[in-house]
Parts: C-alpha cells; sequence; structure tokens
C-alpha cells in the first residue's frame, strides 16, 4: 500500500478503529485473561497506522516495522493484525491459549515475519526499535520505524537512554508514541513516578514533540503525516488517550488495567462499542 495516501476517510477509520475495540474486548473475555484497558484507549492509533499509515508488507523487505514496546496491550494489534488480513480471522479465538502464536505478549519465536522482536520487559522494545532503524538507514531503505510505549514505561531508565540515542543519531525515520493515559497498574502515573513537563523533556533529547488527543482519529492521522514530513530528527507523538476508551465503565480507571470483564460487563462493553455494517456480523466470538 503507498504511505500516506492523498486522500484518507476518517469515517472508515474510525469503524476499523471500532471493530478493533470489539474484538479486543471478546478475545480477553474469552481468554480470561489480558490487558485491556491500555489496549482499548490505543484503537485510534493502531487503526490509524494499519488502515492508513504503514506498508505492513511481510515479504516486502521495505516494510514499515512496528515496535508494541509496551507488548501487554497485545489483544488490539492482534485484532489489527487480524482485520488486515495478516492472520487469520479465527486466530483471534486462540489469545492467550496454551500453544497458540497469540500469547499474552507478542513473540518473536511464534511469528517471525510479524514479530519484529519479542516484547514484555518494559522499556527493551524501544532499544530495539533503535537498532531497527539505525540497520533500516544504513541499507538506505524508505521504511519507517513506528514504536508505541506506555506512560507508565516512561518510569523504566532504558526509554531515556533510547530517546538519546534515537536523538543523537536523528532517526527521522523513527515515530514514537506515548499511549498517555496517566495510569498504570499501580494507579495514577503521578502517583508513582511524574512525569511532568514531558514536552520540554523530549525536545532536550533532539525529539520532534507532537502532542495529540491520541482517541481523536483525525488528529492522529495528522501527526503521523507531519511525523513523516520531518526528515531531521525523530518524532514522539504523546497520545492522550483514556484507559478503556469507548467503554464508559471501564474509562479513566487504573483497575481495568489488567482486569477481565464478565460475561455480564462483555455484553454491555459490546453493546456500547456498537457495531457498524462494513462489520456486521464479522464477531469473531460470540460470548458463550
Amino acid at each position: 500500500m503507498e504511505r500516506f495516501e492523498s486522500e484518507v476517510d476518517i469515517t472508515r477509520l474510525e469503524c476499523f478503529a471500532q471493530q478493533l475495540r470489539r474484538d479486543t474486548v471478546e478475545m480477553i473475555y474469552h481468554a480470561g485473561s489480558g490487558h485491556v484497558g491500555g489496549a482499548l484507549g490505543l484503537a485510534e492509533f493502531i487503526g490509524a497506522l494499519y488502515g492508513y499509515a504503514m506498508n505492513f508488507d511481510p515479504e516486502d523487505p521495505d516494510r514499515d516495522r512496528i515496535v508494541l514496546s509496551n507488548g501487554h496491550t497485545c489483544a488490539i494489534w492482534y485484532a489489527a493484525l487480524a482485520r488486515s488480513g495478516l492472520i487469520p480471522l479465527e486466530e483471534l479465538a486462540t489469545f492467550r491459549k496454551l500453544g497458540s502464536r497469540l500469547q499474552g505478549h507478542p513473540s518473536r519465536c511464534a511469528m517471525p515475519k510479524l514479530v519484529e522482536t519479542s516484547t514484555g520487559p518494559l522499556g527493551q522494545g524501544f532499544s530495539v526499535a533503535n537498532g531497527i532503524a539505525l540497520s533500516l538507514r544504513l541499507r538506505k531503505s524508505p521504511a519507517r520505524v513506528y514504536c508505541v510505549l506506555g506512560d507508565g514505561e516512561l518510569q523504566e531508565g532504558q526509554v531515556w537512554e533510547a530517546f538519546m540515542t534515537a536523538g543523537h543519531y536523528r532517526l527521522s525515520s523513527m515515530c514514537v508514541f506515548i499511549n498517555n493515559n496517566r495510569l498504570q497498574i499501580d494507579g495514577k502515573v503521578e502517583d508513582v513516578m511524574n512525569m511532568k513537563n514531558l514536552n520540554d523533556r523530549l525536545s532536550s533529547f533532539g525529539w520532534n514533540v507532537i502532542e495529540i488527543d491520541g482517541n481523536d482519529m483525525r488528529q492522529v492521522v495528522d501527526a503521523l503525516k507531519k511525523a513523516a514530513e520531518c526528515t531531521t530528527e525523530p518524532t514522539v507523538i504523546i497520545g492522550n488517550t483514556l484507559m478503556g476508551k469507548g467503554v464508559p465503565f471501564m474509562e479513566n480507571l487504573a483497575k481495568w488495567h489488567g482486569t477481565t470483564p464478565s460475561l455480564e460487563q462483555t455484553l454491555t462493553a459490546l453493546k456500547d462499542i456498537g457495531i457498524n455494517d462494513e462489520y456486521a456480523d464479522c464477531s469473531v466470538l460470540i460470548p458463550q
């Protein structure tokens, strides 16, 4: 697919993001475990990547790369892989099951053509993404590298070494998205380890900083375009999102970082998320 086509159908992308939310809730309910809150907040960004911005052809050496450094949010990424035809749709039913490729954190051993690096230990994926960007530069590839971080993940020291490295080498092909929902497993990020003045901190490391409403599809698309147009330094998009976005009873509550919804809660969530004509009758996992 062409990167950054001149026309973009925002409504179509919003519907795509909503379907990714629906898949995520169903997958986690049927698995009996998973991290639903942060994943739901990423729907617009992941939807914009796979529905608009990325060349994700696994056979293309110049494909764009994505590293989910906060690997626990992988349910929504798996949904995007399925809805983009990269894995069978029915495989989503195997999420977190014994022997499945779709484990609770992305595994390169399980999917070497789709997972650039296994992630789970927070902070490490970002450093690998830098290495990928450096190698692509050496062979003069036009590929871009997208790395997703959680805001709680910024408390890892290795993250700041990675910010410093990318800034030093001016890795303009690198685009980091911070899922800035201000919550983590222990509560509010500001109470655990405050990340005040984030824009200034990141700018001081030599990054092009863009701050947006990360749940507004138009703003996400515009930010991705601006990131691609910046050829002198790496770009970080601070996406202010809501944990549990799209499901009112989950929104902005730290308890939904890793809580599995009950059947009743799942049905309520699916009703809140809704369905549209394009994806009618395309539910992968109707709760039993």
